[in-house]
């Protein structure tokens, strides 16, 4: 393909996706699935071309005055890679390639900069601006651009069930392989993100050693403490990620229920199970919860990671950023008090409910924290500081995950962890 229409194939992407709840990465598959004259020099240039313009969409919408994939694009060759009006125009040369920009654009591209407003030089919406100045005060600002600029690393969590880090590094090493451990998991590994696709072809991925799961992830899940023997149930499972570290700490002792409302997000579950060395009982509950009758009162553990923003991956998914609607975060405060109520009615006395999202949002995480401990006063905080002596985290992550924690909360951000954007709140059922 000619630059030109690598340009063209990012304005359709970009294009399909102001229609397509999908994420960027599946759109970008998806397309170069439809057209397999690219090659993939050419996917990975598209790919690189569409994340830069998400990461930078709100100064290149503000400078264009337009949020139209075509005038995003031109912004991004103008703006951010320096390219002179000639130079653009000569972009358009061959078929199927941009077309020269027109003299309204060439204008649009010329204007002299007009001063931004803060939620443009943060980089993202305004709703989420005033979010995240509440939030995070004086340095919300840097919150939002470690949220939204930086390309994202690829961690992945070592299983324990298979085996050691030492292990897992000494295998990845025979592919060429070679991740640094991370800073705070004493299970996890990091790589470059590039190389998201290529480490799930290796044999230690698929012989189940390793699993790509973002830190925070693997923290929150360390942190819940699940212990061998005991009944865990992972509420809101998904596609599993959670329920696999559970079962590392379980290390085949003890009974562990992953469920979901959703059976399609459930689809891969056993297969994970069954390459990392698992087991579980994988349910598809009722909206109400329906099919758990039978564990009321009876978890020592139950973990509610609940449907939300996601605003805590927007540095792996910009797009999230821009779907995002203020109406939305309200709808899923309601519905993640409902779960986590719901959910509570599954612990004994004596055992623990974990609350957790990937966001940042404190409408989804403090406030709902707070409304809960409000109606359920035989739900007793239990401190991040306990909750720390684990060996699951290194020494380095148990104070850092300390010196973050408010009692018994814990709010993870890029920048302040280096991790995505993960809430947990934990809780100790007293009668």
């Amino acid at each position: 393909m000619t630059p030109g229409a690598r340009l063209q194939a990012a304005i359709e992407v970009l294009t399909i996706l102001e229609g397509d709840r999908a994420p960027a990465d599946q759109v970008l598959k998806a397309w170069g699935r439809e057209h397999r004259f690219a090659g993939s020099a050419d996917r990975r240039a598209i790919a690189e071309r569409v994340y830069s313009i998400l990461r930078a969409r709100a100064r290149l919408a503000f400078a264009m005055e337009s949020e139209a994939p075509r005038h995003l694009v031109l912004a991004a060759l103008y703006h951010l890679d320096g390219l002179s009006i000639p130079e653009i125009t000569a972009l358009s040369a061959g078929e199927h390639g941009l077309a020269p920009p027109t003299s309204d654009e060439i204008a649009l591209l010329q204007a002299p900069a007009r001063p931004a407003p803060d939620w443009v030089r943060a980089g993202v919406p305004p709703f989420i601006a005033e979010a995240f100045a509440t939030r995070f005060g004086e340095v919300w600002m840097e919150e939002a651009a470690a949220l939204i600029q930086p390309r994202a690393p690829v961690d992945l969590r070592v299983n324990g069930l298979r085996g050691g880090v030492e292990g897992a590094l000494k295998l990845l090493a025979l592919e060429q392989v070679r991740p640094e451990r991370t800073p705070w998991s004493a299970f996890g590994l990091r790589l470059p993100a590039a190389a998201a696709t290529e480490v799930q072809k290796t044999r230690p991925y698929k012989s189940g050693w390793i699993e790509v799961q973002d830190e925070a992830s693997q923290i929150a899940g360390f942190l819940a403490g699940a212990q061998p023997g005991e009944t865990v149930i992972d509420y809101c499972a998904g596609a599993g990620g959670k329920t696999l570290v559970f079962a590392q700490a379980l290390k085949g002792q003890g009974h562990l229920v992953a469920c979901d409302v959703h059976p399609k997000r459930m689809a891969a579950l056993q297969e994970r199970l069954d390459r990392a060395g698992a087991e579980a009982d994988a349910l598809h509950i009722g909206p109400q919860g329906e099919g758990l009758e039978h564990l009321v009162g009876r978890a020592d553990l139950v973990f509610v990671d609940a449907p939300c923003s996601g605003s805590g991956t927007w540095r792996r998914h910009p797009e999230g950023a821009w779907r995002t609607r203020a109406s939305q975060i309200g709808r899923f405060a309601d519905l993640q008090l409902e779960i986590l109520r719901r959910a509570s009615r599954l612990v004994k006395v004596g055992g623990r409910l974990a609350y957790a999202t990937c966001s940042v949002l404190a409408e989804e995480n403090d406030l709902v924290a707070d409304a809960f401990a409000a109606s359920a006063p035989n739900f007793l905080p239990l401190t991040i500081a306990e909750a720390a002596e684990t060996p699951y985290l290194t020494p380095a992550g148990r104070r850092k995950v300390v010196e973050l924690a408010h009692g018994a909360r814990l709010q993870l951000t890029p920048r302040r962890s280096g991790t995505d954007g993960f809430f947990l709140a934990l809780y100790h059922r007293r009668n």
